[in-house]
């Protein structure tokens, strides 16, 4: 309920989480998170945005929680907390950059899909497309 950048508050809500639960799970069961995580957003996002009688409300922010959990899928983890830090705060700015600009598909996803859906599927593309550049950049780094 942050009364300012509300997205990026509930991004850096999500990422204590990411670092004490998720990061270093094995592929298989943190793709397993993320899509029950993409299911129950869909139905949550969906209610809660009916409640309040607002599409995609500020508060809503576990879309925010999912997208930023795809970009950091495959994150290295080094044992360098300085390091690790530092991959973190690329995934994140990564992320938000792709939230707030939304390129295409994503600003017309945001604006043509109503619903629980709607509300995930944009953040969901954001990830993605976080995820591809953090991959794209560790392979270039090494």
């Amino acid at each position: 309920m942050a009364p300012k950048a509300p997205g990026t508050f509930g991004t850096i809500a999500a990422l204590p989480f990411w670092w004490f639960l998720l990061q270093g799970m094995p592929t298989l069961p943190y793709l397993g998170i993320l899509i029950a995580g993409f299911a129950l957003g869909v139905v949550i996002c969906e209610l809660t945005s009916r409640d309040l009688g607002v599409h995609d409300h500020g508060g809503i922010v576990w879309d925010e929680w999912i997208g930023v959990w795809i970009t950091l899928l495959w994150l290295p983890h080094s044992g360098d907390l300085l390091t690790d830090m530092a991959w973190l705060l690329y995934g994140f700015v990564l992320f938000r950059f792709f939230d707030i600009l939304k390129p295409w598909p994503i600003k017309w996803l945001d604006a043509k899909v109503h619903g629980g859906f709607g509300i995930m599927i944009d953040d969901v593309i954001a990830g993605l497309f976080g995820w591809l550049v953090l991959q794209a950049s560790l392979l270039v780094i090494g």
